[in-house]
């Protein structure tokens, strides 16, 4: 079973309207935003192709319709007729053909003929009496004075039907109404809008089906990142969002981005689960460091307090052994501050440091401390480095006095230091028992102490800090029967 690490809460079960203020919060998913707006623009471009192909056509068959009326209207204008010329026609089959039969049974012409005098009232022509429709255009026409003048024709209703009508004035006053059926233009254009529609929602609803499918597809990444999110917040950290073969730039930005966080988020929680078991373990070791000497210092006491150390080489003895339990703790005690401090990275005092001088120094060290210690110091000539010289001299001490304590005295020892790459590298090797790979594994790590020797176990914990503080790195080269070889390298700043 997986736990959720400390600080990730595990995913909403699901999505809910919340309010805030009063105000309701809804939530809708993406594909459907984008689904309605590509269908709306969709709708919006149909309707305006609809509106614009409808007045084309509209025009173009009433500008049809208007030229035939004008031509018609030209011909009479210019052709000199009068009323009497009219009567006089009356009688010929092309007139009562043309003009005259209006109604013949059909209960809409297309056209009609009206003819009226200068008060707009209908005239008969010979011995023809105007038809009821011939008498409805008269009716319909209220100023055909102002009919005749304008020269575009106008529309009006005839028996609730549409028309395009213009009037023609005659040499002795009268007037010849002409109307022309616009019925059938309205009828197409309602038949050209229906199958626009038609068309327009058989189209809109292809888009919507297409945009849905389209959207899914893109949007599969989104969902892989939201089970990422779910799977991690759930406690699976190694979890990362799966590559896509038709991603977007974008999305791919995107799914980079929240890779790259996420191994930030799991190495940080990592580090932190180190840290804190290293606290964990350091508290323990240090508790358990701090007991075995309290522990003594303690017991010696109580015999003294007892009265049971009556002997004075007994209690100078009792007296050495709680000094060295003292100095014990304060050397540990000190060793834990500087480790402290090391890890609240202070502000080290850098300056021109001669490392060449503080190996020899240490090398002199050694010598007076064990006469007998074969020691070769590789270290001619003056090699500046810019450093903290008291960090650099704990380090040398460090680790000089590990040789001198987990090695025999007759075995060699050798200090080398050299420049090369832009570092400096000092090397502090001996050829004493070596370590095995696990504990040479373990030996930068706090209170570790190789087979239990002697030693707080703190001082290569301090090598590795010191040397990390001035920005370089410690590694180590061992092998049971074949010596410790400690490597520094320190970057060289102007």
């Amino acid at each position: 079973m997986r736990l959720p690490p400390p600080g990730l809460k595990p995913p909403c079960p699901g999505l809910r309207p919340s309010s805030a203020g009063g105000r309701g919060v809804h939530v809708h998913s993406l594909r459907f935003q984008l689904t309605l707006a590509n269908v709306v623009l969709l709708a919006l471009g149909v309707i305006a192709a609809t509106v614009v192909s409808v007045m084309g056509m509209r025009y173009y068959l009433l500008d049809q319709i208007d030229s035939e009326l004008a031509q018609t209207r030209s011909s009479l204008s210019g052709s000199g007729l009068t009323m009497d010329v009219i009567d006089g026609l009356s009688e010929l089959s092309i007139v009562r053909d043309r003009f005259l039969m209006q109604d013949g049974g059909e209960a809409r012409p297309d056209q009609i003929i009206s003819v009226v005098d200068g008060r707009g009232a209908i005239v008969s022509m010979g011995d023809l009496t105007p038809s009821d429709v011939q008498q409805d255009l008269a009716d319909a026409v209220d100023d055909p004075r102002a009919l005749a003048l304008d020269t575009e024709p106008h529309d009006i209703e005839v028996r609730g039907d549409a028309y395009r009508a213009t009037a023609i004035r005659l040499t002795d006053g009268t007037y010849i109404l002409l109307a022309t059926s616009t019925e059938a233009v309205h009828k197409g254009i309602a038949k050209a809008v229906r199958l626009d529609l038609a068309i327009g929602t058989l189209l809109l609803v292809l888009l919507a089906c297409l945009t849905m499918f389209s959207v899914r597809r893109r949007m599969r990444p989104l969902e892989d990142m939201v089970e990422t999110s779910s799977a991690i917040a759930e406690g699976d950290l190694t979890r990362r969002v799966p590559s896509s073969r038709e991603a977007t730039l974008e999305v791919e930005q995107l799914r980079l981005a929240l890779n790259s966080m996420l191994h930030q988020v799991e190495s940080a929680y990592r580090t932190r689960e180190r840290s804190a078991s290293q606290l964990r373990r350091f508290v323990a070791d240090a508790s358990h460091e701090l007991r075995t000497p309290l522990s003594a210092i303690r017991g010696y006491l109580q015999l003294y307090d007892k009265g049971m150390l009556r002997e004075p080489a007994e209690r100078k003895r009792a007296w050495d052994r709680v000094m060295a339990e003292a100095d014990r703790m304060g050397r540990l005690v000190d060793e834990l501050l500087t480790l402290a401090r090391l890890d609240q990275q202070p502000e080290l005092r850098f300056r021109n440091v001669d490392l060449s001088r503080l190996v020899r120094d240490a090398a002199e060290d050694l010598r007076v401390q064990q006469p007998e210690r074969p020691l070769t110091v590789a270290a001619e000539g003056a090699l500046l480095v810019h450093a903290d010289e008291s960090g650099l001299r704990q380090v040398l001490g460090n680790l000089l006095g590990n040789v001198r304590t987990h090695t025999p005295a007759d075995v060699p020892v050798r200090l080398a230091l050299e420049r090369a790459d832009g570092v400096v590298r000092l090397c502090v090797a001996d050829e004493g028992p070596g370590l095995a790979p696990e504990d040479a594994a373990r030996v930068f790590d706090r209170f570790f102490r190789a087979g239990g020797g002697a030693g707080s176990g703190l001082g290569m914990a301090i090598v590795q800090g010191v040397v990390h503080a001035h920005g370089g790195e410690v590694t180590v080269r061992t092998h049971p029967g074949e010596g410790l070889a400690v490597t520094v390298t320190l970057p060289v700043r102007s």
